[in-house]
């Protein structure tokens, strides 16, 4: 199962123990636990909600309204709903980042291509006439 899901024994033991698994897990003869088809895609789907920011309490919470069977949909539909949300604000806030920093590589090029040097977002101010001993008008 970790080579399928890509956890390791030891988060996968953490993932049962939490509740985050929406079946019961079955122990062979031998006591070794033996997951389903149901089982690996339960946990790739908790790897996605994982890596997407989802609070291991949420997951639970949805896990076990899984468990509990029908008439909980609507519940379930808010949670994924809620965290859609948050990822959408994520996203947001990623591709304003991916904004600046692409006008900073763009920047940079363009100083670079232009044979300057130096900090082109912090140039130092041209000093007067005045600064260099010169008398204006």
């Amino acid at each position: 199962m970790a080579q399928r899901t890509g956890l390791s024994v030891h988060t996968l033991r953490l993932y049962e123990r939490a509740g985050l698994l929406a079946g019961e897990v079955r122990r062979d003869g031998s006591g070794r636990r033996v997951y389903s088809a149901w089982d690996v895609e339960w946990l790739a789907n908790c790897v996605k909600f994982r890596a997407s920011g989802m609070p291991l309490a949420t997951i639970s919470r949805l896990a076990q309204l899984v468990r509990e069977g029908t008439g909980n949909e609507a519940e379930r539909l808010e949670l994924l709903r809620g965290h859609r949300r948050h990822i959408t604000e994520q996203l947001a806030q990623l591709q304003d980042c991916l904004e600046l920093i692409n006008a900073k590589v763009a920047s940079y090029q363009q100083h670079l291509s232009a044979g300057a040097t130096g900090d082109p977002w912090h140039q130092q101010p041209q000093p007067t006439p005045k600064e260099h001993g010169h008398r204006i008008g």
